[in-house]
C-alpha cells in the first residue's frame, strides 16, 4: 500500500485546503491523520471539517458517527 502526502500548509494554517483556528488545533489534526493514514485511511477535505469540528469541541463523539454517514 503506498502512502500518499496530504497538503498540510503550517502557515496558513491548513489541512487540504481547510482552514484550522490555531497552531495546537492544527498539530493535533496533522498527527491523527498522520497516524490514521499509516494505517491505510484515506482522508477528504470533508472529513477534515468534521476532524476540525470535532477538536474544537464543536461537535461530540456521538455526533460523529451521523456526521460520517452524511458522506457517503
Amino acid at each position: 500500500m503506498a502512502f500518499t502526502p496530504i497538503d498540510v500548509n503550517r502557515a496558513d494554517m491548513t489541512i487540504m485546503g481547510v482552514e484550522f483556528p490555531d497552531r495546537a488545533t492544527l498539530d493535533a489534526a496533522a498527527n491523527g491523520l498522520g497516524s490514521a493514514m499509516f494505517e491505510g485511511f484515506t482522508p477528504t477535505p470533508d472529513l477534515v471539517r468534521i476532524l476540525r469540528s470535532y477538536l474544537a469541541g464543536e461537535v461530540s463523539v456521538r455526533q460523529l458517527p451521523g456526521l460520517v454517514q452524511d458522506l457517503a
